[in-house]
C-alpha cells in the first residue's frame, strides 16, 4: 500500500541531517527518479528536522535506501542506519502524527502542517501524485487540522518570543491600544516584537544605542525610535517593555525605573526582560505597578506548556487511529475494486453472450426478437445482480485478505477469460422443478 523511509532529529545526528539534504529544485526531479525506480506516486517531505521519502506501494527497505544513497550520493551503510523504514498503515499513522505536530522537535508546531502542504504540492508538480499518495497527503493534512481543533496540542506558547507575547496578551488583552517600548535592536527583540505585533500590538517604539539598527527595527515593526538616552521617558510613557540588550551592566537603573514610574502616576507597567545578563536592575520587581519577568519566568512558564501540550499526547494519538483507520477501509475498497470491475464486466458479456446464442440457437425471427430480447435481458439482468451481489459484498467485507481476493479471481476465471464456458464444461444441467 505505502512505504515510507525517513530520518529525523530522532534518528539521526544533525551532521547527518545536514549532509542529506535537498534543495527546492532538485525535489521534483527526485519524485520523478522515484516514480520511474518504483513505478507508483512519491512524495517527498523534507525540513530541517526530517526527510522522508513516500511510495504509494510495497516496497522492500533495502531497494528504498539503495536509492535514497544514490540519489543523495550517501554511503549505503549510513542511510541503512539512520533511516526508519515504515509499511502501510504504520507510515500513514507516521505522517498523521507529523501532521499533528507529535514527532515535531517542539511538541504541537503549526509549521510542519504548512511543510506537508510544501511538499504535497512539489509531488503534483512533479506528476507524481497517484490516488494513493494524493489520499495520504490529502488526509494528514486533515487529521493535522483535526488534531489541533479538537485538542490543545498546539496551544500555550514555547518559544522565548511567543511566551513574552502571550504575557503581553495576559496583561492587556486589547493590544491594539497598547504601548510597546522594544530596547535593544538585536534578533531576540526583534522576535519577540514580531510575536507582539503579530497579536495585535500597533504602537511600537524602538530604543538602541546604535540609532541606524532601531531605524531598521522601527522600520519593520512599522513603528518609530526614542533616543537611547530618552529611556526614563519613554519607560514613562508605555504599557510593555521588551528589552533584550544583554549589556555587561543593567541598561535600566532601579532609580532610573523609579523616576519613570513616579510619572506614570500608578499606571501599571509589564517588563520582559529577556537579555543575559539582565538588563533591568535587580530589584525592579518590588516596585509598586511593576510586573516583571526574566528569562527564567518565561522558561518555567514554557516548561508549564510542555507539559500541558505532553498531556494532550493521547487523545491526539486516538484521533490518528481514527483517521488511519479510515484510510485503511479506503485501501480495502481500492485494492478490491479493479477485481469489482472485472467480474461484473466478465458476467455482463456472458449474459449478453448467452442471451445471443440463445436467440440464434432457438431459430427466433426477426419480427419475435425484439419483444423476446427486451424479456431475456430483464430477466438475466437481474439474476445477474442476485448471483453477484453476495460475492461482492464479501470482497468488499474481507477483500484485504489475499486469500479472499485470489479465491474470487479463481473461482470465476477473471484472469484467464478464455477459458472454456459453463456449457462446455458441464454440458446442459437439467433443471428440477
Amino acid at each position: 500500500m505505502i512505504t515510507q523511509a525517513g530520518l529525523s532529529h530522532r534518528t539521526a545526528p544533525i551532521e547527518v541531517r545536514e549532509r542529506l539534504t535537498v534543495t527546492e529544485d532538485d525535489v521534483v526531479p527526485l519524485l520523478q527518479a522515484a516514480n520511474e525506480a518504483f513505478g507508483h506516486g512519491a512524495a517527498l517531505l523534507s525540513t530541517c528536522n526530517r526527510l522522508e521519502l513516500y511510495v504509494g506501494d510495497e516496497i522492500a527497505p533495502a531497494d528504498m535506501h539503495e536509492f535514497i544513497a544514490r540519489h543523495f550520493d550517501a554511503d549505503l551503510a549510513s542511510v541503512g542506519r539512520h533511516f526508519q523504514t515504515r509499511h502501510g498503515l504504520d507510515a500513514v499513522r507516521h505522517l498523521y502524527g507529523v501532521a499533528s505536530g507529535v514527532d515535531s522537535m517542539v511538541l504541537g508546531e503549526t509549521e510542519v502542517l504548512g511543510q506537508v502542504r510544501a511538499a504535497f504540492s512539489s509531488t503534483v508538480k512533479a506528476g507524481t501524485d497517484d490516488a494513493v499518495i494524493s489520499r495520504l497527503f490529502h488526509t494528514a493534512l486533515r487529521t493535522g487540522r483535526r488534531a489541533r481543533r479538537e485538542t490543545a496540542i498546539s496551544e500555550r506558547a514555547l518559544s522565548v518570543s511567543s511566551i513574552a507575547a502571550q504575557q503581553a496578551r495576559a496583561a492587556f488583552p486589547d493590544l491594539a491600544h497598547a504601548s510597546v517600548l522594544v530596547i535593544g535592536a538585536g534578533e531576540a527583540g526583534r522576535l519577540a516584537a514580531q510575536a507582539i505585533v503579530a497579536n495585535g500590538a500597533q504602537d511600537i517604539v524602538v530604543a538602541n544605542r546604535t540609532a541606524a539598527r532601531a531605524d531598521g527595527l522601527a522600520t519593520e515593526l512599522g513603528g518609530r525610535t526614542v533616543p537611547f538616552e530618552d529611556l526614563a521617558d519613554a519607560l514613562s510613557r508605555t504599557n510593555i517593555a521588551i528589552s533584550a540588550v544583554g549589556a555587561s551592566d543593567p541598561v535600566v537603573p532601579i532609580a532610573l525605573l523609579e523616576e519613570a514610574m513616579a510619572r506614570r502616576e500608578g499606571g501599571p507597567l509589564l517588563i520582559v526582560d529577556i537579555g543575559v545578563p539582565r538588563d533591568f536592575e535587580s530589584g525592579v520587581r518590588d516596585l509598586p505597578g511593576v510586573s516583571y519577568f526574566d528569562l527564567d519566568d518565561l522558561r518555567e512558564v514554557a516548561d508549564r506548556n510542555v507539559e500541558a501540550r505532553r498531556a494532550e499526547i493521547d487523545e491526539v494519538a486516538r484521533i490518528v487511529d481514527e483517521e488511519a483507520v479510515k484510510f485503511g477501509l479506503w485501501s480495502d475498497t481500492q485494492r478490491v475494486q479493479p477485481t469489482i470491475t472485472e467480474l461484473a464486466a466478465r458476467a455482463e458479456a456472458l449474459r449478453l453472450d448467452v442471451i445471443e446464442r440463445t436467440l440464434r440457437s432457438n431459430g427466433v425471427s426477426a419480427a419475435e426478437r425484439e419483444q423476446i430480447e427486451s424479456i431475456a435481458d430483464q430477466v438475466t439482468r437481474h439474476l445477474v445482480k442476485r448471483l453477484l451481489a453476495a460475492p461482492i459484498e464479501v470482497l468488499r467485507e474481507r477483500g484485504d485478505r489475499s486469500f479472499t481476493l485470489e479465491a474470487t479471481r479463481a473461482i470465476f476465471r477473471l484472469d484467464n477469460p478464455n477459458a472454456p464456458d459453463a456449457d462446455e464444461l458441464t454440458g446442459d444441467l437439467p433443471l428440477e422443478d
